[in-house]
């Protein structure tokens, strides 16, 4: 049993919740103005944990039969054997439930828009169908997290600091657009769609650079809408250099690095700009 969980969380890549949970904190801080009470903290968390799981297990689901197909992730769980399709979806329907259920511990307004939170993430796995805007698609649903822990905190979305999300969507539809180089040529022949299948690798990554230009701007704007100091830009300046560093060790024609870019550099994104956060917010 200990084997089918530790599997399972490979499979829906458990360790990269640091991408998403940090901002949601971070909304949650901004919203309380400092650390919320253990019970929202909790519940933040809790809806968190849902929701990534429901949604990263069921785009292996839907991916099943491509990852098969696909040298690069042929050995997946369920392709590979490991997991049967029932027990995927005997721990997809049961986070979604999680995730519910925290939302309504919460507050109205949190209930209100999970079905949309949700229901953008399980999209996603979808979109690689019929659109290569597929990477602003996950943007769009991680930019829920700063908002939800907001919104789990203040009950309202007046107040809320929205290029934050807007900085979160464009963070984030930059480096999947550059993850999805690593599948350009299976994707092409597949008739999946992304940003480097239908323009090539190198227009991607140009793109991927604009994006990521956007998010720094965006993400600047949110400390001085929110009034935060000098602790706040000292981490914006990190974000800012980790952001460049992900561009330079990772080029069209060379892909090699491409775990130190997208998984080191991103989780180093999410943690400062939260931790940059909490310590403005402190020191005020």
């Amino acid at each position: 049993m200990l084997k089918k969980i530790a599997i399972l969380l490979e499979m829906i890549k458990f360790k990269h919740t640091v991408f998403a949970l940090p901002f949601a904190f971070m909304g949650a801080f901004l919203a309380q103005g400092g650390i919320p009470g253990l019970r929202i903290f909790f519940l933040v968390i809790l809806a968190m944990f849902g929701a990534r799981t429901c949604a990263m297990g069921f785009n292996r689901i839907a991916d099943w039969k491509f990852d098969l197909a696909n040298p690069r992730t042929a050995k997946r769980a369920i392709p590979a054997g490991e997991i049967k399709l029932r027990e995927a979806w005997a721990m997809v329907i049961p986070a979604g439930l999680i995730f519910f259920i925290a939302c309504y511990f919460l507050n109205h307004l949190t209930l209100l828009l999970s079905p949309f939170a949700l229901g953008l993430t399980l999209f996603y796995s979808l979109t690689k169908r019929f659109t290569w805007l597929c990477h602003l698609v996950l943007g769009i649903a991680l930019a829920f997290s700063p908002l939800g822990g907001f919104v789990a905190v203040k009950g309202t979305l007046v107040g809320f600091p929205w290029m934050l999300s807007l900085g979160v969507l464009f963070w984030v539809a930059g480096f999947d657009a550059v993850y999805a180089c690593l599948d350009a040529d299976f994707d092409r022949k597949a008739g999946l769609n992304s940003l480097p299948s239908r323009f090539g690798r190198q227009r991607a990554f140009k793109l991927a650079v604009f994006f990521h230009i956007l998010a720094f701007g965006l993400f600047t704007a949110t400390g001085f809408y929110c009034g935060l100091n000098i602790f706040y830009y000292a981490g914006i300046i990190i974000t800012g250099a980790a952001l460049f560093y992900q561009h330079v060790i990772v080029k069209p024609s060379d892909l090699s690095r491409i775990n130190m870019s997208f998984f080191a550099m991103n989780g180093i994104i999410s943690l400062t700009i939260f931790a940059a956060t909490w310590l403005a917010l402190a020191t005020s």
